[in-house]
């Protein structure tokens, strides 16, 4: 059994599923209209009263969980966590109430997982369809074939940022509402041309604002009743008769939906007429079920992480020989220094993976490129946190250790760094076998034990050992070789 919980910038929502003859059974589900995205004040950090209301939702989701003996649980942050100024402070509070880590995703990682959630819905392996997703904070928008995902992008174009810019004051007239579309069609329009062919096939609207639209215009039997362009004009159309949010009053639209709605229905307006879209069918599907489903694929070591690695080998021309032997080398070492960070070592596995990365942008200063690309590649199934912490392995794995000087205040960082530079020096000395002829400890001090014979037979590392002594207590740490027969 798992439990996914997305901390949207409209609302906070728990799903807790089990799987059960192929497919997903959601056996509990609890949502919180908690608008985070309205709590951003005008120097981008999230406000006490916002993250205040964030904290009492996610301590009622944590009692929730109790109740459950869950194999996994995952927690996902959108589009206002990414962008808060003060998102680490956040982070900090919303973790310690719901007891669990929180995932920052990017948005193409969100577009991904929405795309899982709705292909694993929809059980159809061959159709072709594009799904549109219009949160609170952002768009995606993402193509594919029955689970494979063909492109994929996120906007920065939500319900709440729309509202706000174009309808201040809860006003609704006209020339705003045209404003808006217009406004919306310029952030669709240059990805357009890549989606266009898509839309000719079955189109899918994932959130929750696009269903209370759908249900808003089959209620009230706006224009053919379906979300279609004609019945989201006809809803527009009469979203500007109301003249004001407040005034307001449909069938079928609740009183908490309306400032979304008429913000999602601008964007989506806008989106729909560029993206060359006639009709969009809403679904009870995204985000939610394709974190569960994505926890499932874990559990049965199905990991989009490796394959998201292995992609971006391919990509940069990485020398799998060396790298899958530097990964081999710093597990084991890894091991020596703490058996119990099964995650961490994963993570160091990777970073060793991609520690050469930077050698297709240049030779020179190719820790740096490297990091950086690790940092900013597109890499389903890491977290915006993953990837940072990837990024800082790649750049302290050789030089000088001035630049993760922060990162090594983490006692678990400076042991995967440290099992990273041996084992890189091991690869480029050419040692095949032996590292048991190496014993590590790190505690407060680094004491490395190595048998004479053995260093005999590998005379470079000597001098490896004593860059990494002038490198470790550059930063205060103690570096101590031992040589024993």
């Amino acid at each position: 059994m798992f439990a996914a919980v997305d901390l949207g910038s409209n609302s906070f929502r728990l799903h807790v599923g089990e799987p059960a003859g192929g497919e997903m059974r959601i056996v509990r589900s609890a949502r919180d209209p908690v608008r985070l995205a309205a709590g951003l004040a005008p120097d981008g950090s999230l406000g006490p009263q916002a993250l205040d209301a964030a904290v009492r939702s996610l301590e009622g989701f944590a009692a929730i969980l109790h109740g459950y003996r869950l194999d996994a649980v995952r927690v996902v942050g959108t589009n206002t966590l990414r962008v808060a100024a003060n998102a680490a402070e956040v982070l900090a509070r919303l973790e310690e109430a719901i007891g669990h880590p929180v995932e920052v995703i990017s948005g193409e990682e969100e577009g991904r997982l929405i795309y899982m959630g709705v292909a694993r819905a929809l059980g159809r392996p061959d159709e072709a369809r594009l799904v549109i997703d219009i949160g609170g904070g952002s768009t995606e928008v993402v193509a594919g074939v029955g689970d494979a995902v063909l492109r994929v992008e996120s906007f920065s174009i939500g319900t709440q940022p729309q509202a706000a810019r174009w309808f201040g004051g809860g006003r609704i007239d006209r020339a705003a509402f045209e404003a808006a579309v217009t406004a919306a069609r310029a952030v669709f329009e240059d990805a357009a041309p890549g989606y266009r062919t898509h839309a000719a096939g079955a189109v899918y609207g994932s959130s929750g604002t696009m269903r209370a639209i759908a249900e808003t215009i089959a209620k009230n039997g706006f224009g053919d009743g379906t979300l279609s362009l004609a019945g989201l004009r006809a809803l527009a159309e009469r979203l500007v008769g109301f003249g004001h949010v407040d005034a307001v009053a449909l069938p079928g639209l609740k009183r908490e939906r309306v400032v979304a709605v008429v913000g999602g229905a601008s964007v989506l307006l806008g989106a729909m007429e560029e993206l060359g879209v006639e009709r969009v069918e809403a679904i009870n599907a995204g985000l939610r079920l394709g974190v569960l489903s994505d926890l499932e694929l874990r559990a049965r070591h199905q990991d989009r992480c490796a394959l998201a690695i292995g992609d971006c080998m391919r990509r940069f021309g990485v020398d799998t020989g060396r790298a899958r032997r530097a990964a081999a080398i710093a597990r084991h070492f890894h091991r020596q220094l703490d058996q119990a960070d099964e995650g961490g070592a994963d993570h160091l596995a990777w970073s060793c993976l991609l520690h050469e990365v930077g050698l297709a942008v240049s030779h020179t200063g190719a820790h740096k490129h490297g990091a950086y690309i690790v940092e900013h590649a597109d890499l389903p199934g890491f977290t915006t946190r993953d990837q940072r912490r990837m990024a800082a392995l790649v750049l302290g794995h050789k030089g000088n250790l001035r630049k993760v000087r922060e990162a090594l205040a983490e006692p678990a960082f400076a042991r995967m760094a440290l099992a990273m530079r041996l084992a890189v020096a091991c690869m480029h000395a050419r040692v095949d076998g032996e590292f048991d002829a190496l014993r590590l400890a790190m505690n407060g001090r680094i004491e490395v034990e190595a048998d004479a014979a053995w260093l005999a037979r590998h005379p470079t590392l000597r001098a490896w050992f004593e860059r990494e002594r002038a490198a470790w207590e550059e930063v205060g740490r103690k570096f101590v070789l031992r040589e024993v027969s």
